[in-house]
């Protein structure tokens, strides 16, 4: 199993929106990087955990746990001429957008990235790099082990 930090803008789709879908599933839509897409398309597999981020908000930080539960498959908003995640240069037969299903697991205590970067055991987390902008990058086991056992287990 290996660890993920997925970002969302929680006007668009947020933790609580998770929770409250059908079957308590969505799809991870609108990813338009192609490393981000890398690591969705070639490296996720079903049943990866990722911590849920809210970001591009007042406050950005982990707001819960998702799991990846289906296949890579073409991201359909590429394709609707109307969607601001519309790309006019891809195409139905060779997509280049690709996304995968994410499962609710929980709700978790809201850990700001403000209080994230005052940790030196998440000194070399990618989401802490400088000029970072990856909406989906991994998570070390050691990250992962700290971030829920110790930041999470203390709130």
């Amino acid at each position: 199993m290996a660890f993920w930090l997925m970002k969302s803008e929680p006007d668009e789709v947020s933790i609580d929106d998770l929770a409250a879908a059908p079957d308590r599933i969505l799809p991870w839509f609108g990813v338009r990087n192609y490393q981000a897409r890398n690591f969705m398309r070639d490296t996720m597999r079903i049943g990866d955990l990722a911590f849920f981020y809210h970001s591009g908000c007042a406050e950005p930080g982990i707001a819960g746990i998702c799991e990846v539960c289906s296949e890579p498959y073409p991201d359909a908003t590429q394709f609707v001429a109307v969607d601001p995640y519309f790309d006019p240069k891809s195409k139905p037969e060779q997509p280049r957008w690709w996304l995968r299903d994410v499962r609710f697991v929980k709700k978790t205590p809201y850990l700001t990235l403000a209080e994230l970067r005052s940790y030196p055991e998440l000194a070399n987390m990618r989401l802490l790099a400088r000029g970072n902008r990856l909406s989906i990058t991994p998570v070390s086991d050691a990250e992962w082990a700290f971030i829920t056992e110790q930041l999470m287990e203390q709130q």
